[in-house]
């Protein structure tokens, strides 16, 4: 197993030097950011991409994942998300994940994750319509991800549309797990009260990445 650190936290410097800076402290692999200033996929073509996956081979390192999560280069950290009233709005957020699909397969990463929903607050529709929305969305993706064999990971978040375990496990059964499973954000499980343990111990079988992150004693969600 490697360990791999995520570029969204290096948002002051490029992918290169964030490579440089992660190898450097002796890291194996990265999760990669699909947002500026790492990885957005409008800005890539191909020669950036083959100059992205030599830098990583001539670092040894290895991705661990594609974060789909963040959108700053359109929105910020939760917007457009897949439950936007705004259809147009949406559509960003799918089409953003459909082309973070698309790079995965360039890079030969086999997961990708993304945001779980969205904001619960000021959505204007009832959770019902908002889960139906995201699931909709999400089907949308798995028709580009299915037969590239790219994994789309959802991680739950407070303050979003799935936050706990017990909210995942009603979603997951309602899509396709073959595609579909958990980036499972250990913080993000602590701050709403769960035992991370107990997490991974239920959700062993659909976790396709994990997320390590330094949350307090308050269990408030702000990392140190």
């Amino acid at each position: 197993m490697r360990i791999a650190f995520s570029s969204n936290a290096f948002r002051k410097y490029s992918l290169i030097e964030t490579i440089d800076i992660l190898a450097d402290a002796g890291y194996k692999g990265i999760e990669i950011m699909c947002d500026v200033p790492h990885a957005y996929p409008p800005d890539l073509n191909k020669e950036s991409i083959f100059g992205i996956k030599k830098h990583l081979k001539d670092r040894d390192m290895k991705i661990s994942n594609l974060n789909a999560f963040m959108l700053t280069a359109i929105g910020d950290f939760h917007h457009p998300s897949w439950i936007e009233k705004d259809k147009a709005q949406r559509e960003l957020r799918i089409n953003h994940t459909i082309g973070c699909v698309r790079l995965a397969a360039e890079l030969g990463v086999a997961t990708i994750s993304t945001e779980p929903g969205g904001p619960v607050d000021g959505m204007g529709m009832d959770r019902t319509e908002a889960m139906k929305l995201f699931i909709d969305g999400l089907n949308r993706v798995v028709e580009v991800a299915k037969p590239l064999g790219i994994k789309i990971l959802v991680e739950p978040e407070p303050d979003l549309l799935i936050q706990t375990s017990d909210e995942f496990g009603e979603f997951i059964q309602q899509v396709d797990t073959e595609n579909i499973a958990l980036n499972c954000d250990l913080g993000h499980h602590f701050c709403v009260g769960e035992n991370p343990c107990q997490v991974l111990e239920e959700f062993k079988d659909l976790i396709g990445h994990i997320h390590i992150e330094d949350i307090a004693a308050s269990r408030e969600h702000v990392h140190v």
